[in-house]
């Protein structure tokens, strides 16, 4: 007896029909069985809280580090803001809806000039209140800093103004360089 096997019969079993469609259902149920684990998994770990990156909370950090704010001050500073922005939310919100207002009468076919300037200087107004608020919380914050503190606060608040006064005038620029090619 010769134990050889005939290479043609190997050949023949690899490509075999029965080889193919088992190999395939195993493959299935192993993609089946991958995919189950993982939806599991995924609907029994508990998700971490999202995080949150607020204007409030980026502005801790932006004045915390550059101040070498205690951490009470930094909760102050935190409790400060949050009274700021609640005094002036009212103002903002009536800004808004002047703003809309304003758009809405300049779009009428015959605009009322008068109601237009009337808007203007509410909107003036308000914005005025709300520049006044600034000033009264920047002097609180202030109250919350030692001397050296303060000079920092100073140099932040500076920058604060100068920033959002180059974005505002590169953005105005940009409009009108598109505006008269």
């Amino acid at each position: 007896m010769n134990n050889k096997r005939d290479p043609n019969e190997t050949m023949d079993f690899l490509t075999s029909k029965r080889l193919i469609t088992t190999a395939l259902i195993l493959l299935v149920i192993l993609n089946v069985s991958l995919l189950s684990v993982l939806w599991w998994q995924n609907m029994h770990t508990p998700r971490p809280a999202p995080v949150t990156h607020t204007r409030e909370i980026s502005r801790s950090v932006y004045f915390s580090i550059p101040l070498s704010l205690t951490q009470q001050q930094t909760e102050s500073f935190r409790e400060l803001r949050k009274e700021h922005f609640h005094k002036v939310r009212p103002e903002m919100e009536a800004i808004a809806n002047l703003k809309a207002a304003l758009v809405e009468e300049s779009f009428n076919t015959t605009p009322d000039t008068i109601k237009i300037a009337n808007m203007a200087l509410a909107l003036g107004s308000r914005q005025a209140k709300i520049e006044q608020e600034l000033a009264m919380h920047f002097h609180d914050l202030a109250e919350v800093c030692t001397p050296g503190q303060r000079d920092s606060l100073k140099t932040v608040l500076e920058q604060l103004a100068t920033k959002k006064f180059v974005l505002r005038q590169s953005r105005w620029n940009s409009h009108a360089q598109r505006a008269n090619p």
